[in-house]
């Protein structure tokens, strides 16, 4: 396991600053563009959702503070990143799963059909595996939304990135989605979550 150089670490002095606050959690929403990967759908009968959220995991891969995470009184490096993703079932209800991140999409999707399967196949909220070197995201493909906030749970040291994707709407001759991105000041900034975005949409556009 890989840990952080706190005492040397150019944000120490933020870090120490932002564990002090209760909820020390930002959040942004912004659109992407899924223009290109919407089409790419469309023309490869693939499902839209895991092709863009394939896309955010690489980005998340890139992005090396969107890796770390609070482990008692250290920060962990994890060396991948993967996603536990809400899946809805037909009665509405909901499960989370735990997806491994893997560069290949066909592998990718397959691992995602199978955590589908068994969300499908029990009433469990929690999957059978998790760990913190992981995104929690969600889809609320019935609201193209301006805003977003995530429950708070309590527990002013989770540094595990909460994303949002929204309703994907024509815009003239673009689709355009919001995101929405909570992360723990703690770690990261703005400026991180900047670089994830822009990478994100690198790969929204290939």
């Amino acid at each position: 396991m890989n840990y952080l150089d706190i005492e040397n670490w150019n944000r120490k002095e933020l870090f120490d600053h932002f564990r002090k606050f209760q909820d020390p959690s930002f959040a942004l929403t912004v659109e992407m563009d899924l223009t290109k990967i919407y089409a790419r759908s469309k023309a490869e009968k693939q499902s839209v959702f895991l092709l863009y959220l394939h896309a955010c995991l690489r980005a998340i891969n890139q992005i090396e503070p969107l890796k770390y995470r609070i482990e008692g009184d250290r920060v962990r490096i994890y060396e991948r990143i993967d996603v536990s993703a809400t899946i809805a079932r037909p009665d509405h209800s909901f499960g989370f799963s735990y997806v491994e991140y893997t560069e290949d999409f066909a592998l990718f999707s397959e691992r995602f059909r199978l955590e589908k399967e068994r969300i499908f196949n029990s009433r469990n909220l929690f999957p059978p595996r998790s760990s913190l070197g992981c995104i929690y995201c969600s889809a609320v493909p019935w609201v193209h939304f301006k805003a977003h906030k995530e429950p708070f749970f309590g527990d002013k040291d989770m540094s595990v990135p909460h994303l949002s994707f929204g309703k994907i709407l024509a815009r003239g001759e673009k689709m355009i989605m919001p995101l929405a991105i909570s992360v723990n000041h703690a770690l990261l900034d703005g400026y991180h979550i900047g670089q994830f975005i822009e990478r994100f949409q690198l790969f929204l556009d290939q």
